[in-house]
């Protein structure tokens, strides 16, 4: 079943057009890759399937299942980021706020959604922590915990690996991976990536965005 489908999907900003006439769908329960170049349009991809900005042309078809606000998403983070002065518990469960609502207390529900989402990521012994000390591996977890708050369905992830040494790299893999795979609510993957050869181990498939958009299969069955 088709999570959702691009159909003609033109991109850009401005009045300049960087995408046009794309077509793709993900399916429920997929791994699926977006790779290119700085300038081939994924940031604009991503801020579309998440409806915070209109296409140039063609539309986004929802499947059943799919709704921009409970997508979990895992952004870049920057350098102020990684300085932020919260407990990681805190940070977890910013997750659980939506549709622009804030939360000063949050409901036993949030925090027993937080304290999952800890688990399934296995940082719920740092949840007293200060963010900020932590290593960029556990950082990620941190990130990605916060994201399946949000998450009903599917995890949409913007280069979740980059700037960690290779161990931290392959723990998030495998963690992204078991988070695909698990019988209990598995999540659809979409993840954008400057890793290719790392994508194609662990994605069903990879869409290329370039001056030709296809998309090719992974090495994953």
């Amino acid at each position: 079943m088709e999570l959702f489908t691009c159909k003609d999907l033109s991109l850009g900003y401005g009045a300049k057009e960087i995408i046009s006439g794309l077509n793709f769908s993900v399916n429920e329960g997929e791994y699926f890759g977006i790779v290119g170049e700085n300038g081939a349009g994924k940031s604009t991809l991503i801020k579309t399937l998440l409806s915070l900005q209109k296409p140039m042309g063609g539309k986004i078809i929802p499947g059943k299942n799919f709704c921009p606000g409970s997508i979990g998403y895992l952004p870049q983070q920057t350098e102020v980021q990684k300085d932020f002065p919260a407990s990681v518990e805190e940070i977890v469960r910013t997750g659980c706020q939506r549709h622009g609502h804030f939360f000063i207390c949050y409901s036993k529900e949030q925090k027993k959604t937080a304290e999952k989402a800890m688990q399934d990521t296995g940082i719920l012994n740092l949840a007293k922590c200060c963010y900020r000390e932590l290593s960029g591996g556990q950082m990620q977890r941190v990130l990605l915990a916060r994201a399946l708050c949000a998450a009903e369905h599917a995890l949409l992830l913007d280069e979740p690996v980059t700037g960690l040494d290779p161990q931290a790299t392959e723990n998030m893999y495998n963690l992204i991976y078991e988070l695909n795979t698990r019988k209990e609510k598995p999540m659809t993957i979409i993840m954008i990536s400057h890793d290719i050869q790392g994508i194609k181990k662990w994605a069903h498939r990879i869409l290329h965005l370039g001056n030709e958009c296809y998309i090719e299969k992974g090495e994953r069955q």
